[in-house]
């Protein structure tokens, strides 16, 4: 992958891992996917390769994100979905032509069109995101405890107590800055 771009954040729900292509909503903003390049990529990643990206695409792609983000957010907090966001979830999510398939071990991948375009992979975002967000899948919505991140991830640990999006970042963060802060006070009340 071309360097001088952001890792991705990849999670285990594609859904909220495609909300993680921009993070620090709260903080300095990060974008994981700042060209059609980078969101061809970030989709050959999720097993969602296609052809080719244009900038409308990316347009398109970055509409739904924050569809998804808005609507996961406000099912997480147990609030009305907003209605601009349903729209755009569902306008993708019909718009593409993409077959869930059977592999031989077991495990459900999907099948783009044969000019399997960027329309195809998003209409897979949105159906997944459409899955979580209707509660069909065993887990639950909630916000990452980082008050830079806020990000909306999908806990399936057996609590369903997880606080953070990523353990390797968001969690890792604040649990130094948690030592930092104790060694501090420890050493100032020491003098």
């Amino acid at each position: 992958m071309p360097t001088g771009f952001p890792d991705f954040r990849l999670g285990n729900v594609l859904a909220t891992s495609f909300t993680g292509t921009l993070s620090e909503r709260h903080g300095e903003a990060v974008e994981r996917i700042p060209t059609p390049r980078r969101l061809i990529d970030w989709l050959a990643v999720n097993g969602l390769a296609v052809d080719s990206c244009t900038t409308a695409q990316l347009e398109l792609a970055r509409e739904l994100r924050e569809s998804i983000h808005a609507a996961a957010t406000a099912a997480a907090l147990q609030e009305p979905l907003p209605a601009s966001a349903v729209q755009v979830i569902n306008d993708r999510s019909v718009q593409g032509r993409a077959a869930a398939i059977l592999t031989p071990d077991g495990k459900r991948r999907w099948r783009l069109s044969s000019a399997s375009c960027v329309e195809d992979a998003l209409s897979v975002i949105a159906a997944d995101a459409i899955s979580i967000i209707a509660g069909e899948r065993d887990g639950k919505l909630a916000l990452c405890a980082s008050p830079t991140c806020r990000a909306a991830f999908f806990d399936t640990s057996q609590s369903r107590t997880r606080k953070w999006c990523d353990m390797n970042t968001c969690g890792n963060r604040q649990k130094k800055a948690r030592f930092h802060a104790s060694r501090r006070k420890n050493l100032s009340s020491a003098e």
